[in-house]
């Protein structure tokens, strides 16, 4: 019997529940392990426990922004991609690149965009 290789576990991080709800299920619909947060500092927590393949997080949140989990996450974990998710526009979109997201996605994301940039980034990390 061929073992089964491990369902890569992917982080999301977002505030509105809606938006929270739409994207963990996609992403679960792709065949990935699912973790999420409704807040960066939710989410801050639930990445200090580890065994995460990847992150999508939501720039602007209440408490911890996602660019302060992309700057936390690349100090300690700089080998997990990050791909951050923005309804606002450019700025924030600069400052999530500056702090090193791997990606930055425009809302309303489109699914068939999200799923070929996480399965891009994790691809690449098997390949390493």
């Amino acid at each position: 019997m061929k073992k089964m290789p491990k369902k890569k576990t992917i982080l999301v991080i977002e505030d509105d529940p809606d938006v929270l709800a739409t994207v963990t299920k996609q992403i679960n619909y792709m065949g990935y392990e699912i973790i999420a947060a409704s807040d960066g500092m939710e989410g801050m927590k639930k990445l200090e426990s580890g065994g995460f393949d990847l992150v999508v997080t939501d720039i602007v949140m209440p408490f911890i922004s996602g660019v302060g989990v992309v700057t936390a996450l690349k100090e300690k974990m700089p080998h997990i991609p990050v791909i951050a998710m923005t309804g606002y526009g450019k700025e924030p979109e600069a400052a999530a690149m500056e702090k090193k997201a791997d990606f930055v996605l425009a809302k309303p994301i489109k699914m068939a965009v999200l799923k070929d940039t996480i399965d891009r980034l994790l691809d690449n990390r098997d390949n390493e």
